[in-house]
C-alpha cells in the first residue's frame, strides 16, 4: 500500500511540475450544451488521482462495515447456539443417568454443531440410539462423528467398537480392535475392548499376546489376569484337537514352558481332551506327573476316567499318595474305583468302606455294593444299595426343603 501511495505521490509531482518546468501546462476542455469547463492538464490529473483515493476508502469502509456485521451477527445468534448447545449437553448426562435414551439422542443431536464438543455429542447419541436399539440412527452418528472429529478418530473408533460388541457383531469388532491396536496399543479402553472381542471370537492366541499388556497398563488384577490366561489356553486346546486331535495336542503341550505345563487347571483340561481323544496313556502319564508335584483332588477325580494300559504305576501313584497324604475320603474311594476297574474286588471293598467310614456317599455305596455282589455278598450288598438308596432320598429332600 504504501509503494502504491508514494508511487502516486511521484506520478503528481511529475505531472505537476512538468509542464510548469517546461513552461506548458496545457488545458482541458470539457463542453456540454450549455456550459463550457475549462482546467489545466494538471488539475485534471489530480482531480483523478483524489477520486481514485475516494473510491478505494468507500471499498474499505464497506467491507470493514460488512466484516463488522457478521461478526455481530454470529456474536448474537451463534452465541445463543452455543448456549443453548451447552444447556442441553447438561441436560442430556442428566437423562443418561437415567436412563431415557430417547431423550439423551434428541437432546445430544440438537444443536450438536454449536457443542463445545460435536464429536462427543453424536459418540454419545450414537450410544444411546443403540441402547434404543435404532441401528440405522447408531450408523448415522457414528459417520457424522467421524466427520466432525477430523484427524482424531480414535474415540469414533472405539465407540464404533463398543456398539459393534454390544450388538453382537462380533467378528467385526475383531477387525476394528485389531486396527485400534496398531494405532494405541497401550490404551485401556483399546485393551478391554480386545479382551472381549477375542473372548467372544475364540481368538485365544491374539489374547494371550496382549496379557502383557494389560498387566503394564494395570487394567485387570492378577487373579483375572491368571483366569484369562486358563480359559486363552483351554480354548486353543479345544481348537487344536478339533484340527489335530491328540497327535496336535501332545505336540503342542510338549512345546509350552515348564510354568505353564504345572497349572493344575490346565493340566486337568489336557488331560481332559486326551481322555476325549481316546489317549488314556497320555492323560494317564500327566495327571500322575501333576500328582507327584502337587496333590489336587481336580485331578485325582479323573483318575476313574482312565483307561490306560499301564495300571501298576497308577496304583503305585496311588499308594504313594495314601502313605504321603493319608486315606481321605476322595483318595479311598478312588481306589476303590480303581480295584473295581481291574476285578479285584475284595481291595474295592475295603477302600469303599473306608471312605464310607470317613463321609457318606450314594457313590460309594451303589460300588461297594457291587463290590460285594462280585463276591457272592448277597445280603450284606442289598444292605449297602438300601443306605445308599436311603442317602439319596435324605439328600432330595434335604434339597428341596
Amino acid at each position: 500500500m504504501l509503494k502504491v501511495l508514494l508511487l502516486f505521490i511521484i506520478l503528481i509531482v511529475g505531472v505537476v511540475l512538468g509542464p510548469v518546468l517546461s513552461g506548458h501546462q496545457g488545458y482541458v476542455l470539457i463542453q456540454t450544451d450549455n456550459h463550457n469547463i475549462t482546467t489545466s492538464v494538471t488539475a485534471m490529473v489530480i482531480m483523478f488521482v483524489l477520486l481514485q483515493f475516494l473510491l478505494i476508502l468507500i471499498g474499505w469502509c464497506y467491507r470493514r462495515l460488512k466484516r463488522t456485521s457478521t461478526f455481530t451477527h454470529s456474536w448474537l445468534f451463534g452465541g445463543y447456539k452455543r448456549s443453548r448447545a451447552r444447556l442441553q449437553t447438561k441436560q442430556a448426562l442428566l437423562k443418561l443417568a437415567e436412563g431415557d435414551f430417547k431423550q439423551v439422542e434428541h437432546l445430544m443431536t440438537r444443536n450438536a454443531d454449536h457443542a463445545e464438543s460435536p464429536v462427543v455429542n453424536y459418540l454419545l447419541a450414537a450410544e444411546a440410539a443403540q441402547q434404543r436399539g435404532d441401528y440405522h440412527r447408531t450408523i448415522q452418528y457414528i459417520e457424522r462423528a467421524a466427520e466432525v472429529a477430523d484427524k482424531d478418530q480414535l474415540p469414533v473408533d472405539i465407540t464404533r467398537v463398543r456398539i459393534q460388541l454390544a450388538q453382537g457383531e462380533v467378528h467385526a469388532a475383531r477387525n476394528g480392535v485389531d486396527k485400534l491396536l496398531n494405532h494405541a496399543p497401550r490404551h485401556p479402553e483399546v485393551l478391554r475392548l480386545a479382551e472381549q472381542a477375542y473372548t467372544q471370537s475364540g481368538a485365544y492366541q491374539s489374547l494371550i499376546d496382549i496379557l502383557p499388556s494389560l498387566i503394564k497398563v494395570g487394567l485387570c488384577d492378577e487373579e483375572h489376569i491368571h483366569q484369562l490366561r486358563q480359559q486363552a489356553y483351554i480354548g486353543l486346546m479345544n481348537q487344536i484337537m478339533a484340527e489335530k486331535g491328540s497327535t496336535g495336542l501332545k505336540a503342542w503341550w510338549k512345546d509350552q514352558n515348564r510354568k505353564l505345563r504345572n497349572d493344575i487347571v490346565l493340566q486337568v483340561a489336557m488331560a481332559e481332551h486326551l481322555i476325549e481323544c481316546n489317549d488314556h496313556d497320555t492323560a494317564q502319564q500327566i495327571v500322575l506327573n501333576g500328582l507327584k508335584q502337587q496333590y489336587d483332588e481336580r485331578l485325582l477325580l479323573l483318575i476313574p476316567h482312565l483307561k490306560a494300559d499301564e495300571t501298576e504305576a497308577l496304583q503305585k501313584s496311588l499308594a504313594y499318595l495314601l502313605k504321603r497324604h493319608g486315606a481321605t475320603p476322595l483318595l479311598n474311594s478312588t481306589l476303590g474305583q480303581v480295584a473295581l476297574h481291574h476285578s479285584q474286588w475284595a481291595e474295592a471293598e475295603t477302600a469303599f468302606k473306608a471312605a464310607l467310614v470317613q463321609r457318606p456317599d450314594a457313590h460309594d455305596y451303589a460300588w461297594l455294593a457291587d463290590a460285594l455282589d462280585k463276591q457272592h455278598k448277597r445280603e450284606e450288598a442289598a444292605q449297602t444299595r438300601s443306605k445308599g438308596f436311603m442317602l439319596t432320598l435324605k439328600r432330595e429332600s434335604d434339597a428341596e426343603e
